[in-house]
């Protein structure tokens, strides 16, 4: 159902520089040339009746409610179909059309239950408003002849209904899963009165290729699709506009709400990231906010065998500082450190990161980019002189060809993904790059014309190989190569790539991509118009990571595609604010806006501003800090919002480290994997509970909107003050809005940046400063950001991990739509109706070889471990190569990968690891134990005990 906080014109908005001026019932409105005569009206304070029309999908013309009259013309034609012209006379009320109206309102109606007062759409349902507004009073038509009101209902879906008895069948439902999402999943089976709606591929709703992304609810006028949450709670009574907290792509939704409870959540038509559109997550995973498992007061203990006590926020907080200084003051100021989350606001990462430097008093702070995107800082920020991508969203409108490299944005990035297959279906081509077929090779309406299924491991020999061809066959941009990037470097780019060694026909036996297809691929991307490269966690969780980036804006330099719409270098952030934790200043060798702490303007700068002195030297990595603990030297860590015990790789040496450590804080909102190993607990937040900022993966900064009061009583940044004003150094905010009047003051590419600001405009896109008070939507438009751009030399090297005839098989991971990340927020929602738990999918030949059939325990063993999933047989995946899940724990994911990493940044080469797969009986060793300490954690849980209580609490 279409939101009633917010205006619905009935057609879309159309752009042109023609403008054209016509009467509508006596008033003269002039609006661009191609808009329908109803979108003029309802843009001049009219409304005309409607029900097949929504400003989010394009006109269709079946309901004929919004006809109106036309001086000069024959008949009555439908306002939502017809364009306005100039001159043109119209009428929107009169006599006849009142009898229209209430004539074909009266056929709808006599086929539908008339339960209104005990529907949940009552009050927000477009059927019952336009019955009102053109008047109908009765129904000539009785309920004996044939009728669809005993039609059966369909509630296998977890989070809506549909009620056929309900269905006026105008299309709205199926145009918006063809339109906005692109899957394609509804028809209209039947003809004349038997048409009904129906979800393709399946016997209901569940079982049906239906992704669930929520676009068919939104669209439909009756309450033929409702939200299971409208039912049992009611219609919302007020809205709150905010970002969603799940991937990069930084939605923005209107929190409907009724008192402090969501109703629902509905994608904002004017978010500039998705446009009125939602996946899954954002749409209806948002119950893990209120869930039981929440843990809402304060926990402290001594050792992690011991159980839990609940304590004042002030005894937790003075406990905490009191070890941190402890063991400061034992093992050094080195030994403790922190780790701020991709998951939280700018604004409390800032502060994390502030804590760590000026009250630990060291640089020893780090995020979870470490083990995702840091080869994308390291690799942009070499060559075109930024860490960020290039675009915004909406320059896929205006891409001919598009490559995808290691990355599968149906899965991970569904919103972006329903964009990029609208530009396909209007006849870009696409290039997928990536050792499993991905939806986007083959699903409807959008096919790849080059699938190149290279082996794990080997991007930079492919990347390598493209720019060979474009260099070989003279595909170069001579012009831009010459006005905007470094000549040397150039020079010494293209003689190294025109090397035989970096040949598709040598590197074929590298990657196992025939040579003719990498030829053909190369020659699409860099002749047929603008060309962009989105890239994911499949390019940046390599040993060469950040060598593979170099060479993919290596590609977009020697091709021009890069400095306008429709080209770029395209990073998918995995996370909701991980762009933003880099932004902040999360890494231990850079301070906010990526300026290195040797750097002694900089430094100077923040001492000012923070009334403290600042360390020059970086401090320690993530894989550092858990060396440094198992060397003894490390002893405490403040981990806000992070799972690292699950998300980061080699999970035995990882436990290790954290309990190696006297002093393990843990701020979040579930007892996570990590927390199990902590000593102190501090309530976390939720999105819902805190106002703040969000910087998506095109670098927009968009307001996070407090919904509801926090159930812990202090949002995420306020526990971050308590702790630094426990450590004795003084934070002063009063809210959110003043950490960001700091940012802004602090760093250039933030300096126009206010709340005020982000209010008027609705968000804004970093760099944002006197330069571009309005932000930058495109990067690097005249002069990269470090003058011209600089090629890099990109020779692949093969990684350690290698195959032989112990572990002959090749795992990769990734994730899949439906859960997200470690799972901790989605395995706490009906999300696991579609997936509930990790398999792993293999080649039916490699089943066959090992006498592995579908559904079998089979355990899988590399150098670092041994797991046990369940086996899925599919030709998704090619011979030789393996692939799986991490979102639950137990799945035991991480057990196996390696600690192998990127050369630069120490990003773990999650994407590669030799293994065995084996028929088994029973699960892991690792897995029994796990299972043993969590229910041991969950029972210390259980019994933590209250010592004492806060007033009113």
């Amino acid at each position: 159902m279409t939101s009633k906080f917010e205006t619905d014109f009935g057609t879309p908005a159309v752009q042109s520089d023609q403008q054209v001026t016509l009467t509508i019932d006596g008033q003269a409105i002039t609006v661009p040339a191609g808009t329908s005569i109803m979108r003029a009206a309802s843009e001049a304070g009219g409304s005309i009746p409607k029900l097949c029309a929504t400003d989010s999908l394009q006109s269709f013309g079946s309901c004929r409610m919004c006809l109106v009259e036309i001086e000069g013309r024959r008949g009555y034609p439908a306002s939502c179909t017809t364009p306005v012209e100039a001159g043109m006379v119209v009428r929107t009320q009169s006599d006849k059309l009142a009898d229209l109206r209430r004539g074909v309102m009266e056929l709808y109606i006599s086929d539908h239950p008339l339960d209104c007062l005990t529907c949940a759409s009552n009050g927000n349902c477009e059927l019952q408003d336009v019955a009102g507004q053109v008047g109908l009073r009765e129904v000539r038509y009785g309920l004996d002849g044939a009728n669809h009101l005993q039609d059966q209902k369909d509630t296998s879906n977890p989070y809506f209904d549909y009620d056929p008895a309900k269905c006026i069948v105008c299309n709205r439902c199926v145009r918006a899963c063809e339109e906005v999402q692109g899957t394609f999943a509804l028809t209209i089976e039947g003809r004349g009165f038997e048409s009904r709606v129906a979800a393709a591929g399946g016997k209901d709703f569940l079982d049906s290729e239906c992704v669930s992304c929520g676009a068919c609810v939104q669209a439909c006028p009756t309450a033929t699709l409702t939200e299971k949450s409208v039912i049992q709670w009611g219609q919302p009574e007020r809205s709150v506009t905010t970002t969603c907290a799940y991937c990069g792509v930084g939605c923005s939704f209107r929190a409907e709400m009724k008192g402090n409870k969501v109703v629902r959540m509905v994608p904002a038509k004017e978010g500039p990231a998705n446009r009125g559109h939602a996946c899954v997550k954002g749409r209806f995973a948002w119950g893990y906010a209120t869930h039981p498992d929440r843990i809402t007061k304060p926990m402290i203990r001594k050792k992690i065998t011991d159980p839990w006590q609940e304590v004042s926020w002030e005894e937790a907080l003075q406990y905490a500082a009191s070890e941190f200084r402890r063991l400061q003051t034992q093992y050094g100021r080195d030994a403790i450190g922190g780790i701020t989350s991709s998951r939280c606001t700018n604004e409390e990462t800032y502060l994390v990161q502030k804590l760590i430097r000026a009250a630990f008093g060291n640089n020893n702070v780090d995020t979870c980019a470490r083990v995702c995107h840091s080869p994308t800082g390291y690799g942009l920020k070499q060559t075109l002189g930024e860490s960020a991508g290039t675009q915004n969203f909406d320059s896929v409108m205006h891409t001919d060809v598009v490559i995808v490299i290691g990355a599968n944005p149906t899965d991970g990035h569904p919103v972006f993904a329903s964009r990029l297959k609208r530009r396909l279906r209007q006849g870009a081509k696409l290039i997928v790059i990536d050792p499993r077929r991905i939806d986007l090779v083959d699903s409807p309406h959008a096919r790849a014309v080059h699938h190149l299924p290279l082996r794990p491991g080997t991007n930079v020999a492919m990347l390598n190989a493209l720019a060979h061809v474009i260099v070989s066959e003279n595909l170069l941009a001579e012009s831009f190569i010459a006005e905007r990037c470094d000549d040397a470097a150039f020079s010494k780019w293209r003689d190294f790539v025109a090397q035989a060694e970096c040949s598709p026909e040598v590197m074929e036996a590298v990657t196992g991509v025939p040579a003719a297809d990498v030829r053909a691929a190369a020659r699409l991307y860099a002749t047929e118009g603008n060309g962009a490269i989105y890239y994911g966690l499949g390019v940046t969780e390599h040993s060469q990571g950040s060598t593979a980036v170099m060479a993919i804006a290596n590609l977009a330099m020697a091709t021009g595609n890069i400095g306008r719409e429709g080209v770029g270098v395209n990073p998918l952030r995995g996370q909701n604010n991980v762009q933003g934790s880099c932004d902040m200043g999360s890494f231990p060798h850079e301070l906010p806006g990526y300026r290195h702490v040797s750097d002694d303007a900089t430094r100077n700068l923040f001492e000012s501003a923070w009334g403290v002195s600042l360390q020059n030297e970086p401090g320690l990595r993530i894989p550092n800090m858990f060396e440094a603990a198992l060397d003894g030297s490390f002893k405490g860590l403040y981990c806000q919002g992070e799972d690292i015990a699950q998300s980061d790789p080699n999970t035995q040496h990882v436990a290790a480290a954290l309990s190696a450590m006297e002093c393990v804080v843990v701020q979040d909102i579930f007892l996570n994997e990590t927390a199990q190993y902590a000593h102190v607990f501090l309530p976390g937040s939720s999105f819902l509970e805190k106002d703040g900022t969000f910087t998506n993966a095109e670098r927009r900064i968009s307001r996070v909107r407090k919904v509801m009061p926090p159930l812990a009583g202090k949002a995420d940044w306020e526990v971050t003050i308590a702790l630094a004003e426990a450590l004795g150094y003084r934070m002063d905010y009063r809210h959110p809005s003043e950490i960001m009047d700091e940012i802004a003051r602090l760093t250039p590419t933030f300096h126009g940046v206010s709340y005020a600001r982000l209010e008027e405009k609705g968000s804004l896109q970093w760099p944002c400063n006197d330069d571009a008070p309005d932000g930058t939507p495109t990067m690097h438009l005249n002069q990269f950001v470090r003058g011209k751009g600089r090629f890099m030399l990109t020779r692949y090297v093969a990684t350690d991990e290698k195959v032989n005839s112990r572990f002959p098989l090749l795992l990769t991971t990734g994730r899949i739509l439906s859960q997200y990340n470690v799972g901790a927020q989605t395995r706490r929602t009906a999300n696991v109706a579609w997936h509930d738990e990790d398999r792993l999918e293999l080649h039916p030949s490699d089943a066959e070889d090992r006498g592995i059939a579908e559904g079998d325990w089979v355990g899988i063993h590399s150098r670092a471990g041994e797991t046990v999933l369940r086996a899925t047989l599919t030709e998704r995946v090619q011979p030789g190569v393996v692939y799986t899940t991490f979102h639950f724990p137990e799945s035991g994911a991480n057990v196996i990968t390696t600690d192998n990493s990127d050369w630069a940044t120490n990003c773990p080469e999650y994407k590669v690891t030799a293994v065995q797969v084996v028929k088994v009986t029973q699960p892991s060793e690792w897995q029994q134990r796990h299972r043993s300490f969590t229910q041991q954690q969950q029972a210390l849980l259980k019994g933590r005990r209250k010592v004492v209580t806060e007033p009113g609490r």
